[in-house]
């Protein structure tokens, strides 16, 4: 059976559906003796910022019951360092690069996406504005409508790549975040970002990350992740990209049902370097065993019941 497994987001074609989520999948490199990254739908690069960043201080990670609390930071290398020296080992690949980025101030996210935007072999752009463990006048970018109107406004005014906008979970409403991205300007979501949470140590009776919070991710916010890719589905025009517990290809699944067009793989990358291609091979088999010759048919479909 012939199957197509192609999906857009906005104006960007992928060959099939499977990408990375930002800060797993380091800068791509990292993950290359695992897998062929060729077969991937896109790569998704750790967030980069116009200055290299440092990150907060240890202990930054810490397990928890069925995922994991981090609070890294946004440590990265800077984007003309990335440019100088991620992006010529990426361009040799058959797959999309779209890069994370983020700022401290909008003047700074506009300035990141006019930088990344004339550097070839990239092909989207996803803005973080809902990182959990940041400052928290930061996190006003994706908590506040009309900060995140703002923001997205004008960082589309500077880029002619795709853009897709990375909301935070931490709102009352995601719906209404969502649509004041898109009439913003954003061609896709991605949802979601991790959960705002944090673990005590019982023998010391302090926190045990540094920063106190972190963002939860893993298995345990899979259901809080798919409820949501379903409401902002219903909400919206704009492709989704459902992420968060995604580690098999059931997980993937589901969130393609609830309305996502992609999916990206996280904490699975730190469990199993293969992960993203093991979940790339269920889709196919499922889509075999169930006669699904287009993988655009799955999109939503758990809404027409």
């Amino acid at each position: 059976m012939t199957m197509d497994l192609s999906v857009r987001i906005g104006s960007l074609e992928l060959k099939n559906p499977v990408m990375t989520a930002s800060g797993t999948f380091g800068y791509g490199e990292e993950y290359a003796e695992f897998l062929d990254l060729s077969r991937l739908g896109a790569v998704v690069v750790k967030g980069l910022s116009l200055l290299p960043k440092e990150g907060n201080p240890p202990p930054r990670i810490v397990e928890t019951a069925s995922g994991m609390l981090n609070a890294i930071g946004l440590q990265n290398i800077g984007i003309q360092r990335f440019i100088d020296e991620k992006i010529p080992f990426l361009r040799t690949y058959d797959t999309k690069v779209i890069v994370n980025f983020f700022g401290d101030s909008i003047d700074e996210y506009v300035a990141a996406a006019e930088r990344l935007s004339s550097v070839e072999g990239i092909h989207g752009l996803e803005m973080n504005i809902s990182c959990p463990n940041k400052q928290a006048g930061w996190c006003i970018f994706g908590t506040d409508p009309r900060v995140t109107a703002q923001v997205v406004s004008a960082v589309r005014k500077a880029t002619p790549l795709p853009l897709i906008v990375k909301l935070s979970p931490n709102v009352t409403d995601i719906s209404l975040m969502a649509k004041v991205a898109e009439e913003a300007g954003a061609d896709a979501l991605s949802v979601i970002n991790t959960l705002t949470g944090m673990v005590i140590d019982i023998k010391t009776r302090k926190p045990k990350l540094a920063n106190r919070t972190g963002g939860l991710s893993g298995p345990a916010i899979k259901p809080v992740a798919v409820r949501m890719v379903y409401e902002v589905f219903k909400a919206v025009k704009v492709p989704v990209i459902g992420m968060g517990g995604i580690m098999h290809p059931d997980d993937a699944i589901e969130f393609l049902l609830a309305g996502a067009t992609a999916v990206a793989v996280g904490t699975a990358n730190f469990v199993n370097p293969r992960a993203t291609i093991d979940i790339l091979d269920g889709i196919m088999a499922y889509m075999k065993d169930e006669k699904v010759e287009d993988i655009n048919l799955l999109r939503g479909a758990a809404h027409a019941i």
